[in-house]
């Protein structure tokens, strides 16, 4: 997915929670909280395989920043978790 792609379904999915896939095989749930033109910001779902809030880049209010560039898939969360 490029950073365009993944940008525009960021943005039509903030405010809600979502499974992001990255480049390295992670799986990233959370709900999206902010996203600007260089990544996107997850606030951790630790009940349906997130991080947690001692993830790297921890930031209050914000979750953890993922970077655009390395996003390869987003799905809205509640499809996968019935």
């Amino acid at each position: 997915m490029n950073p365009n792609q993944a940008y525009d379904l960021c943005c039509k999915y903030q405010g809600r929670r979502v499974r992001i896939n990255d480049n390295k095989g992670n799986v990233h749930v959370g709900r999206i909280t902010r996203v600007d033109n260089r990544q996107v910001w997850l606030m951790p779902d630790n009940n349906f395989g997130g991080y947690g809030l001692g993830f790297w880049g921890f930031r209050p209010g914000f979750g953890y920043g993922l970077a655009l560039g390395v996003i390869t898939g987003i799905a809205l969360a509640p499809a996968f978790f019935w």
